[in-house]
């Protein structure tokens, strides 16, 4: 494997550029029955369609991924994802993380990361995301990178096979929490 590019530090995490040999760890982490459910997705993506997905991907100024590097031992966790509206300058947040990583606090700070990105180097005005609604912990853990809830998609998602609320959350820059590691400043 090839080592990380690094464009970002945080204090435990850093955001690097994808890279294609890691694309069947990727896939890997995507391919995760928690993962799906998650998304409220019934079904993984073929390989084959994942690797012609990351073909088309890269030079997509509207689709913008950083790998997730743990800085302690340089290896990748996870992917982050803004879908990047350039005319109107807002973007959608994806998140995935390697299922062996989940539930030690790396989502919050990988998503706020790549939300200081979004604002202080992509010149973003809004970023927002979706949560099924039952994925409470989800949620919280959006809150704590500063999104906050928006509004709500009646039955728009599958959680368990069962049709559920989608729940939006948005973040403006105002809403920035603790000191950007982009800037250096408060907000």
């Amino acid at each position: 494997m090839s080592d990380p590019h690094i464009l970002l530090n945080g204090d435990r995490l850093a955001l690097g550029m994808p890279r294609q040999d890691m694309l069947p760890e990727y896939h890997q982490w995507e391919s995760d029955v928690h993962t799906l459910l998650g998304y409220g997705a019934p079904f993984p993506e073929a390989w084959e369609s994942r690797v012609s997905g990351w073909e088309r991907q890269r030079g997509n100024q509207g689709l913008q991924q950083f790998e997730v590097v743990r800085r302690a031992d340089k290896e990748a966790i996870g992917l982050t994802t803004l879908h990047v509206n350039g005319v109107l300058r807002t973007a959608e947040f994806v998140i995935v993380l390697a299922p062996s990583e989940r539930g030690k606090g790396y989502a919050a700070e990988a998503t706020r990361l790549t939300v200081d990105w979004a604002f202080h180097v992509g010149a973003l005005r809004m970023v927002w995301l979706k949560v099924l609604e039952p994925n409470r912990v989800g949620a919280a853990t959006y809150e704590k990178a500063g999104f906050r809830q928006a509004g709500r998609l009646r039955q728009s998602g599958y959680w368990l096979g069962r049709p559920v609320d989608e729940i939006l959350m948005d973040a403006l820059p105002g809403d920035f929490p603790g000191p950007s590691a982009v800037t250096g400043a408060e907000g």
